[in-house]
């Protein structure tokens, strides 16, 4: 056998192999021992000894046969022999094409995605024990040791390099207009603006002496004072009225012109030049701006910052949600029949893909390792992994021969 590492298993299959060699070769000693002790008796004695004439030769031909798979019989180079080292890369070939044809067809392989039922088995597998909270361990410590491992340097040069030119170079006016109109159209922004009428009334309530100092000095010159405080109080009090209306009054028409507002800005940013033109001239001043880059990547840093600071807290909020969130996903694939249909077609979409596009440099690794192997070391391989099977042949032909000996020598006396 060739000289190579033996793993635990192949150690396993060599004694399997060595066995199986030792009871062909016992056969074949013992049909030749009662060979001899029968030679030129008659009786029953004849027809044993023609049986293990018989048995010897059909040892003795499948011997040859199998040892001339994996080398010449004898150290003899007879032609045909040692056909697994001396065709190790056509049989490597042939291999390749067979499991391409018949294992790794992207037919065989969608057939058996769907009836594995995998986003089944995925959805028990994430709702069962401790699995979630495992995923969750894993993601959170794989994410812990490459975020900090991305500096401000590199960071900041693939915004100065990368982000930021190619953002200044695509236009966002449209992507910005769709956006917004979907927000007036969901009606996303009420919120925000309810927001911006409350605290607008609480800035004004409490800071009447700022509206004094802005109103005051365009009052006349001959206007007495306390006629002056008449007026900003006033309009202290109207503008803190209008205020309170719009925050309480959701029908409030100003409420309707800040949606007639948006919506129009919509459209705009989407279909009229000159304020898609102003929208992405505002845009690359932005963009271009020499602090930009510094900015965005302080703020990578703080979102980097505390991103870490989570995960690497077990208890976190970010874990706990992400858990959570596993565990109901996982209970979704049981019970969702559609979601499951869904993940089971998109699976295999993607796996049918993979072996369509990949599937030939996949099986190449058979021939490419083949090829690479010496001639008795893919011999002895192969070998060790088929060799105890092999054996039979030779126990079998030892039998078979003996028996086919017996028959013909009986029908010769018969005859």
């Amino acid at each position: 056998m060739a000289t190579m590492t033996l793993s635990a298993a192949d150690q396993v299959r060599r004694r399997g192999l060595r066995q199986m060699r030792s009871v062909a070769l016992a056969l074949l000693v013992l049909a030749a021992v009662i060979y001899v002790a029968t030679l030129h008796l008659s009786g029953g004695w004849a027809y044993l000894n023609a049986a293990s004439e018989a048995a010897m030769v059909g040892a003795l031909a499948d011997w040859f046969a199998v040892t001339a798979l994996f080398r010449h019989p004898l150290g003899l180079p007879i032609p045909h022999t040692a056909i697994v080292p001396t065709r190790k890369d056509s049989l490597a070939e042939s291999l390749e094409q067979f499991v391409t044809e018949n294992f790794l067809s992207e037919e065989v392989v969608a057939e058996k995605m769907r009836t594995a039922e995998v986003s089944r088995r995925v959805g028990e597998w994430l709702a069962d024990g401790n699995h979630a909270e495992r995923i969750v361990a894993e993601g959170a410590r794989t994410i812990g040791a490459a975020l900090p491992k991305l500096g401000d340097e590199d960071v900041s040069a693939f915004v100065r390099g990368s982000l930021l030119p190619r953002f200044v170079k695509e236009p966002l006016s449209p992507i910005a207009g769709h956006f917004v109109q979907s927000v007036v159209e969901d009606g996303a922004h009420h919120a925000l603006f309810d927001l911006l009428m409350v605290e607008a009334y609480d800035w004004l309530a409490n800071n009447r002496e700022l509206l004094a100092d802005v109103v005051g000095p365009r009052a006349p010159r001959w206007s007495p004072q306390w006629v002056d405080r008449l007026v900003i109080d006033r309009i202290h009090r109207e503008a803190l009225a209008w205020l309170a209306d719009v925050r309480d009054n959701q029908a409030h028409p100003a409420r309707r012109a800040v949606d007639r507002l948006l919506a129009q800005l919509a459209d705009d940013l989407q279909h009229d030049p000159e304020t898609m033109e102003r929208f992405e001239a505002w845009k690359a001043r932005m963009l271009t701006h020499p602090d930009m880059g510094s900015s965005l990547t302080a703020v990578w840093d703080a979102m980097r910052t505390a991103l870490i600071d989570s995960i690497n807290d077990p208890d976190s909020t970010l874990r706990t949600r992400a858990v959570k969130a596993i565990h109901e996903l996982g209970g979704r694939l049981q019970d969702d029949e559609t979601l499951r249909t869904s993940v089971d077609a998109r699976a295999v979409e993607a796996v049918g893909y993979v072996v369509r596009t990949y599937g030939t440099e996949i099986v190449s690794v058979i021939s490419d390792t083949i090829e690479r192997w010496d001639g008795r070391e893919a011999s002895a391989r192969i070998e060790l992994h088929v060799g105890r099977d092999l054996q039979f042949i030779r126990i079998n032909g030892t039998v078979v021969g003996a028996l086919v000996g017996l028959l013909i020598h009986t029908v010769s006396q018969l005859l």
